[in-house]
């Protein structure tokens, strides 16, 4: 058996790779999960003993197989549960994180299953992130380019959006700015903001606000 802490590595570690490629070095990894680079040093020892990850001196660390599953069903946990809190209960997509952040160690996969049942298995999660099968087959977490990297002109659906921020949901969700809506680039400033054009009017965005977003051609 896991500890709930390790499981929580393993997850952060599984998103950094995600998002920039292994390896996931010791400074990223404690940044995502709040603690020391020391304390994270000490943890990625106890994974690299147990089989779940590879480190690399001097490097950073990559998730084995083994490890890769069971941080696929962390996060199949986390995203159904999350698609659960928003569909069901009413939560707003800026406080689902935290909510299936405490649960996705302590449910059942018999509960899982009855979750994934009553939403008729979704694929993705409200922020848009996709949610790994039963099977816990490796998935594709690309999410196509960033809304940050395209120029004036340029019309495009969001396809996914980060949930690290709770604030930066929050503040996309009044700008209208969510999984599905359609936006053209109005303007792309050299002082770092970003405008585009919504259903409901033009919005500016900051460029790492921007880069958060995913979006694909409208066309």
């Amino acid at each position: 058996m896991l500890s709930d802490v390790m499981e929580d590595y393993l997850k952060a570690i599984y998103v950094l790779q995600a998002e920039e490629g292994p390896p996931v070095s010791t400074s990223e990894i404690a940044e995502y999960v709040g603690k020391t680079p020391p304390s994270v040093t000490d943890m990625l020892g106890k994974l690299d003993d147990r089989g779940l990850v590879d480190r690399e001196p001097y490097q950073g660390v990559e998730l084995t197989a083994e490890g890769e599953v069971v941080a696929l069903e962390v996060v199949r946990h986390h995203r159904l549960l999350e698609a659960y809190l928003a569909d069901r209960l009413d939560y707003d997509w800026s406080d689902v994180h935290a909510e299936a952040d405490a649960l996705e160690h302590h449910i059942s996969e018999e509960f899982e299953r009855r979750v994934a049942d009553a939403l008729d298995d979704p694929n993705v999660d409200p922020h848009g992130d996709p949610i790994p099968g039963s099977d816990l087959e490796p998935i594709d977490e690309e999410g196509g380019p960033r809304l940050s990297d395209h120029p004036e002109g340029d019309r495009l659906v969001v396809t996914r959006v980060s949930d690290r921020d709770d604030d930066e949901l929050d503040y996309l969700a009044e700008a209208g700015i969510t999984p599905g809506t359609t936006v053209e680039v109005v303007d792309v400033a050299p002082f770092g903001m970003l405008t585009v054009r919504t259903p409901g009017g033009e919005q500016s965005l900051p460029t790492d606000v921007a880069r958060s977003i995913r979006v694909t051609d409208a066309e």
